[in-house]
Formats: C-alpha cells, structure tokens, sequence
C-alpha cells in the first residue's frame, strides 16, 4: 500500500517536471508564455508548494485532507485557466481579442483586481498556438495533467481515512 507522503511526493515531481519543462520552452526554445501561461505556472507552483509541505509534513487524516483539498483548489484554478486559453485558442480568427499590454505592464500600472479581470479577458497572444506535442497545444497539455493531478488530489482527499498512520520521528 501506497502512502499519502508518496502520493504528495509523486506530486511533488510531476508539477517540478512540468515547471522545468515549461522554463525550458521559455529559456532554451526562447517560447515566452503570455499572462494565461503564467498564471497556470502559479497554479503548478501553488500545487507543488502544498505536496512539498505535505510530504514533508506528513500528516494525519484530517492534514491529508486538507492538504489534498488545497492541492485540489489549486488544480481546479488552473484548469479553468487552461481551459479558457483552449477555448480563446479555438476562436474563430475575426473574434479572437487584440493583443494586450504584457503582464509585468498590467501589474504595475492597473490594480490587481482590474489587471486579472483584463488577464482573464485574454488577449491575442493567448490565442496563439506556438508548439503542439501529439496535435495539442500547451494549454490543452496543461488542462489534462491539471485533471490528472486534480484527481489524485481527490483521490486523497476521499480516502484519507485508509492510509496508515504517518511514521513520526519524535513522539
């Protein structure tokens, strides 16, 4: 039987392998990712810094649940991120919005709140499709393993109750 801090573990990994490939597409590929892309990677971030804390933490019941429950929040935020980059993606080409100011723009000169409702609008580059892996996009990659990891984190989340107590150094 598999336990909860191997499953955070597993988590743990895959999100790092997805951020590393993400960096290597932005810093030896020279593909620059647009405010969705970003955003989704904060996602990524936000679910390896739970499973990070959760393996290290090594909880009980009620801490696999919440840890599972954060990690889950996490996936679903980046999932309707992705899928709203599919579906500006999916545009018809004379619907598709107008490129917009840079991110790093929009955060210093708007509020946060206007600049994310403006992120979340997307813009024209979000719409682009620069590389493909099998027929699919980026966001639509990063959709799956966002469903994939969100599972997992339900799978915790409904089954906290039957993994064994974690080993604890110090009592």
């Amino acid at each position: 039987m598999i336990s909860a801090r191997s499953i955070f573990v597993l988590l743990l990994l895959a999100c790092t392998g997805l951020l590393g490939f993400g960096y290597y597409l932005q810093y030896v590929t020279g593909l620059e990712p647009c405010p969705l892309c970003i955003l989704q990677r904060l996602a990524f971030f936000a679910l390896l810094a739970v499973s990070l804390v959760a393996a290290i933490h090594a909880p009980g019941k009620l801490g696999i649940r919440i840890y599972a429950g954060l990690g889950l929040l996490a996936t679903a935020i980046g999932g309707t991120l992705a899928g709203r980059q599919i579906w500006l993606q999916h545009l018809p080409a004379d619907q598709v919005p107008e490129c917009g100011p840079g991110l790093e723009y929009m955060l210093d000169v708007f509020p946060v709140f206007e600049a994310l409702r403006m992120i979340l609008a997307g813009s024209g580059e979000c719409a682009e499709i620069d590389w493909t892996f099998l027929g699919l996009s980026i966001a639509q990659w990063s959709f799956g393993w966002f469903v994939v990891l969100g599972l997992v984190c339900l799978y915790l989340l409904v089954a906290a109750g039957r993994f064994e107590p974690p080993f604890r150094l110090f009592k």
